[in-house]
């Protein structure tokens, strides 16, 4: 019987998964044809309305008659037929039409509702927006879509919008918030799951804004810590230097910033963990840990950060404070595979990482002031 029941969920899990497969490719189809029509009366009101002899009022006028005529028909009010023909003049540079010369003659004609050119797109994506994904346009909807023309500025921004709003389900009233706080500007700052594990979407882009994609702590000198320490230099030592440091650090770190202390020592079922720096930031009202790594950004790292959050949260937050936050610290990093494995955590975690004096190039060293003179200066 047990095995019986087995093959079921095997047999439904393979139904299930044909049936949203099939759900999905319907979807999608709706959602292309309907872009298509809107795309394709967008440019035919375009090249009337703009260069053809159509008059003031005009598509005031036939909204109106599109209704007596099909009572019932939703989506073509004035204001949509002129959303649709903003849809078709922000996109058409970029989505050539399937419009042949003597439909262009003919302003007149609608006899074959002009469709976007999926070669087009496809010749788009693999030029120089290598980020543009094809079905991801196509199965965004049409009020997406508008709101993305209406906010945006470029091509850039469009495309981003489009690809976030696909990935995470956004509403429409997301997908606003999102634009009105141009989240856009504020990517690439750090590698980071904010947006997945942050719901407050304030709270979320806030974290993205708070934090860098690189730090210079110049003050503290490798060079020198090697004359004072033979032995390999390691995570504690540029910790220790940090803690001496603290000021200095946080005025690098960012605004808000204030020092709980290092090595904070954090329990759980007789197990000891000591995460090595330990923050609170006024802003974000959250904890922030800090866990430093002399070398590359290792997966592991994360596994790692995500234990200690869980502990921050649990032992150390208060019930006014947000989820603690956490940042990896280190040499280096791919920011597109840190991506790539940060989002399956659900703590809210971000890669940032650090240079020393030592890694600046000794031109540079040479052409920056001392600190001391700045004082005096100052």
């Amino acid at each position: 019987m047990m095995n019986t029941m087995m093959e079921y969920k095997d047999v439904v899990k393979v139904i299930k998964e044909a049936i949203l497969r099939s759900q999905y490719r319907a979807a999608l189809s709706v959602n292309k044809e309907q872009l298509s029509l809107y795309y394709g009366i967008g440019c035919y009101v375009s090249r009337n309305s703009r260069e053809g002899f159509w008059g003031k009022g005009a598509i005031e006028t036939i909204s109106e008659q599109l209704q007596k005529e099909l009572p019932g028909l939703r989506g073509f009010s004035a204001a949509n037929i002129k959303f649709m023909r903003q849809f078709y003049e922000t996109w058409c540079n970029d989505l050539n039409s399937l419009i042949t010369v003597s439909e262009l003659g003919n302003r007149k004609s609608l006899t074959a509702v002009s469709k976007i050119d999926t070669q087009q797109l496809t010749a788009l994506q693999k030029n120089e927006n290598k980020e543009f994904n094809m079905e991801m346009f196509l199965s965004l909807g049409f009020t997406h879509h508008m709101i993305i023309v209406r906010k945006t500025r470029t091509l850039d921004e469009r495309l981003f919008y489009i690809r976030q709003a696909v990935t995470n389900q956004w509403s429409k009233e997301v997908l606003s918030v999102r634009i009105d706080d141009d989240l856009f500007h504020h990517q690439g700052e750090i590698a980071h799951n904010f947006i997945q594990t942050i719901s407050d979407t304030r709270q979320s882009l806030k974290a993205i804004g708070m934090f860098k994609d690189e730090y210079l702590l110049d003050f503290i000198n490798v060079e020198e810590l090697e004359e004072q320490n033979k032995e390999e230099i390691d995570e504690r030592v540029v910790e220790n230097e940090i803690v001496h440091n603290i000021k200095k650090f946080i005025l690098t770190f960012g605004r808000d910033f204030a020092f709980i202390d290092n090595q904070y020592k954090l329990e759980a079922f007789g197990v000891e963990h000591f995460p090595d720096l330990v923050f609170f930031n006024r802003e974000l009202n959250a904890l922030v840990v800090v866990e430093l790594k002399r070398g590359a950004f290792k997966s592991s790292y994360l596994g790692q950060l995500c234990t200690y959050l869980r502990l921050a949260d649990d032992i150390m937050r208060k019930p006014h404070e947000n989820p603690a936050i956490g940042i990896v610290l280190c040499k280096s990093a791919d920011k597109n595979y840190v991506e790539y494995v940060i989002q399956d955590y659900d703590k809210p975690m971000g890669v940032a990482t650090y240079k020393t004096s030592d890694d600046m190039p000794e031109k540079l060293k040479r052409a920056l002031p001392d600190i001391e003179d700045l004082k005096k200066l100052l």
